[in-house]
């Protein structure tokens, strides 16, 4: 075997298919790896699959040249303080990494079962250079997620550095029962070719999510709340050159109802940033229909962010497109509270939405937001509002 460990370990008989790869009896004791010098995926699976803890210690850089399936782990725990680095053989991932349909997604690494945990402060290493580059003149390149937990409960992944991820970092898919703490992610580029579609996380079909403490530093959305998100908070979040905090963007495929409903984010910073607070739904032809419901922004800090506060129910889809067909998708219940800051440009809110009440019940409450120079505009379209949000949008509809 390629593995290197510590400690007496039990064999056991491991399923093959994607959905449960791992096994439920295992050694009590902790494994060390070492790095072999070559793929040293199999060790790690083979370690994973037959003992409770897994160490790589902070000496030591794991290559990784091959698709990581643990999924329907028990009671496990990586302790992650060295290094994972996945290998830039695009020819490779593009025709083996693992495939979600959502948004046409491949990923490195799939995680999921019960009580599972990653921790000890090491690194996981997307060698992003690679893609960024490829993509610049390819824009169809299917691109790896770094990190996704597949039908996981009882997910806990805490102080890990995440770098250049090629596209998003971290997928939440069919979970429950997930927390995020002390997460530094940073994806940069070396080249002019910069890290796009780098989300520091989206959260698709989960319920009950925690992302809190942690700092990011990318390409695109700082945390995503996709189709079907139910009960999350993101606290405590300090995000650089994102494209914000992100409801959706929902309502884009024909035949599906998107909900995001109980969703709270709260003492964020975000800089140097595409959006800060956002909700985001396709309009026009062959589009989808959904619900956002029960939203609330609250507490933050913007620094040079274009669009500080912005509901955007035209998202990707032309002017006559959007007046033709309006988005099925309904907001209502939101809140924008206590956001303060700059923006880049003259407008720091706007609420554009589809008519006929597609949007209701939008609270704007103790925006402090300045414009480089002159007076900060307000716009609105389509929306009622509620509270004393009259006062900064007297074009709108009051409840």
């Amino acid at each position: 075997m390629y593995i290197a460990l510590l400690c007496v370990l039990l064999q056991l008989w491991l399923g093959a298919n994607f959905g449960h790869a791992s096994s439920q009896a295992v050694s009590a004791t902790a494994c060390t790896l070492k790095a072999t010098g070559r793929d040293d995926a199999p060790q790690f699976l083979h370690a994973v699959q037959t003992c409770s803890t897994v160490v790589i210690p902070e000496a030591t850089t794991l290559n990784i040249a091959t698709r990581l399936n643990m999924t329907g782990l028990v009671n496990k725990h990586i302790n992650l303080a060295g290094t994972i680095r996945f290998s830039p053989d695009i020819p490779y991932w593009t025709g083996n990494g693992f495939f979600f349909p959502f948004q046409t997604q491949i990923t490195f690494w799939v995680l999921g079962g019960n009580n599972i945990t990653l921790t000890g402060g090491g690194t996981l290493d997307g060698a992003g250079q690679a893609w960024y580059d490829a993509f610049a003149t390819n824009s169809t390149l299917l691109r790896p997620i770094t990190l996704t937990i597949f039908q996981g409960t009882g997910v806990t992944v805490e102080g890990i550095k995440m770098i250049n991820g090629p596209e998003w970092h971290n997928l939440i898919n069919e979970s429950k029962d997930v927390i995020y703490q002390n997460i530094h992610i940073s994806a940069t580029s070396t080249s002019s070719h910069g890290p796009a579609n780098t989300d520091g996380w989206n959260i698709y079909r989960s319920d009950n999510v925690v992302i809190r403490d942690s700092v990011i530093i990318n390409g695109d959305d700082c945390v995503a709340f996709k189709p079907n998100a139910t009960n999350v908070v993101v606290s405590n979040l300090n995000c650089t050159g994102s494209h914000g905090i992100s409801v959706g963007s929902l309502g884009q495929f024909p035949g599906m109802f998107d909900i995001v409903e109980n969703v709270t984010a709260t003492n964020i910073r975000m800089s140097n940033a595409q959006n800060g607070a956002r909700i985001k739904a396709w309009a026009g032809p062959n589009v989808g229909s959904g619900i956002v419901k029960n939203i609330t922004f609250d507490g933050f800090i913007e620094s040079k962010v274009d669009h500080p506060v912005i509901i955007d129910q035209c998202y990707m889809t032309n002017a006559a497109a959007c007046v033709e067909f309006p988005s099925n998708t309904f907001i209502q219940d939101v809140w924008f509270n206590n956001i303060s800051g700059t923006s880049t440009g003259s407008v720091v809110a706007a609420l554009s939405c589809s008519p006929d009440g597609r949007c209701s019940n939008i609270n704007v409450n103790n925006l402090k937001l300045s414009p480089p120079s002159g007076t900060a505009k307000f716009t609105c379209q389509n929306v009622v509002i509620g509270g004393n949000s009259a006062t900064l949008f007297p074009a709108c509809t009051v409840t």
